[in-house]
């Protein structure tokens, strides 16, 4: 079996390898970067065909690299921002090294790690960074049965409409996906049923700048995972069709018929939670919130911000809102398909280590773990709100290749 050795091994190549990368070329730790498939990989074949960054060019990038087609106040299509991180690790030659797919990684006695790979090679490391992130196992509750007939699809394998059989199409899940996997099922003329949970609503853009730039001036970005209680917060934001404020209303004036939380499922019905107004009714109290934020910003800072009065205008709520739908006959309704974005789960099964908490996330503290060399990044909330962006990561990065560098360095063996 064939194995080598390296100083510091960085597991995956997406925006989270490719930043830990550029942090120890800099510093000059010696390294190597190992990725199962292409550079940012998930970019390309793991999101829908019209998708966009969800947040403007300016922002969603590293600090040395803008984009080249889309305009800084743009939302890069997807395999625009797939391309900018592949020329990205390109200007600093980081030594990355595609087709290679750890399949466990373990310690020695001498607590040197061994990261063991597909063809049956070994890296042996002194140091590991586990830039895999936090989506790789799409998540689809078991609530409808595989024998129900009904095409289920995860929004991680959602390509276009004419991807499912003709039909309508239930999505289960208003987050930044579900919002616009439905947005675009409805435009296409399918007729469309979204399913609303618990969710945050803020404004695209307020009083002439855009959500991130305000999350920002807030500092809400900074948030530690203390100050967010470490949860995942469901957020309806979009960059498609130039970037617009999402209000679940629209979506229903457009012809999408919105529904509480998928609670069941008998004989060929969906049931759903009467929690829908409420839902709406949450969204549209944080939204309200963030403008009040930020007016209260703007006048403390002196900002010569323009005012937008209409931006506190809350319509009515459409009849789907005041007499929801609690019960949906999926072959009356002709319903062929089930979307579900309803997120990812963690999948370290592959790291033979006592490093994770009994819910399955890593035990860090700001990505640097209890056993002495294993660190993690590119998770949300590794050390603040941003963590899990494009720029956010590369701050994380910065820090634990700094910590990397300041450890005593020991000669390994393969």
């Amino acid at each position: 079996m064939h194995s080598e050795s390296v100083d510091t091994l960085v597991i995956g190549g997406g925006q989270a390898g490719i930043a830990a990368s550029e942090h120890l070329t800099r510093l000059g730790v010696p390294h190597l970067v190992v990725e199962r498939a292409r550079i940012a990989e998930h970019w390309r074949s793991r999101r829908w065909d019209s998708l966009v960054a969800n947040g403007p060019a300016w922002h969603d990038r590293f600090p040395h690299q803008t984009f080249e087609a889309t305009a800084p106040e743009g939302f890069a299509p997807k395999e625009e921002v797939a391309d900018y991180l592949e020329r990205y690790a390109a200007t600093f030659a980081g030594p990355i090294r595609t087709g290679v797919n750890v399949t466990r990684l373990r310690r020695r006695a001498d607590g040197a790690f061994v990261a063991e790979t597909g063809d049956g090679a070994s890296i042996v490391a002194r140091n590991v960074i586990v830039a895999t992130g936090a989506f790789q196992n799409p998540v689809i509750p078991p609530l409808i049965p595989a024998t129900a007939g009904i095409t289920q699809i995860h929004s991680a394998h959602y390509r276009n409409p004419g991807q499912l059989p003709p039909g309508g199409v239930v999505v289960i899940g208003a987050g930044s996906s579900g919002v616009q996997i439905a947005d675009e099922l409805n435009r296409s003329g399918r007729r469309t049923w979204l399913a609303v949970g618990p969710h945050s609503r803020p404004p695209r853009r307020y009083r002439g700048q855009d959500f991130v730039w305000w999350l920002g001036a807030l500092g809400k970005w900074d948030q530690t995972p203390e100050q967010t209680s470490g949860t995942h917060v469901t957020i309806a934001v979009s960059g498609a069709h130039g970037g617009q404020t999402v209000d679940f209303r629209d979506l229903a004036q457009a012809g999408i018929t919105l529904v509480g939380r998928a609670t069941g499922y008998a004989q060929g019905a969906l049931t759903f939670s009467n929690d829908l107004a409420a839902n709406i009714a949450a969204g549209d109290a944080d939204y309200l919130a963030t403008l009040r934020e930020a007016d209260a910003y703007a006048q403390a800072q002196h900002l010569d911000l323009p005012e937008e009065p209409e931006a506190w205008r809350i319509g009515p709520d459409p009849a789907c809102v005041t007499d929801p739908l609690r019960k949906l006959d999926l072959g009356a309704a002709g319903i062929t398909a089930v979307v579900w974005a309803t997120g990812y789960a963690m999948d370290f099964g592959w790291i033979d280590l006592d490093v994770f908490n009994p819910d399955g996330s890593p035990r860090h503290r700001r990505g640097v773990s209890d056993v002495p060399g294993l660190h993690f990044l590119g998770l949300p909330g590794l050390s603040r709100r941003a963590s899990s962006f494009i720029w956010g990561v590369w701050h994380d990065a910065a820090h634990l290749a700094e910590h990397i560098a300041a450890r005593a360095a020991a000669p390994i063996t393969a």
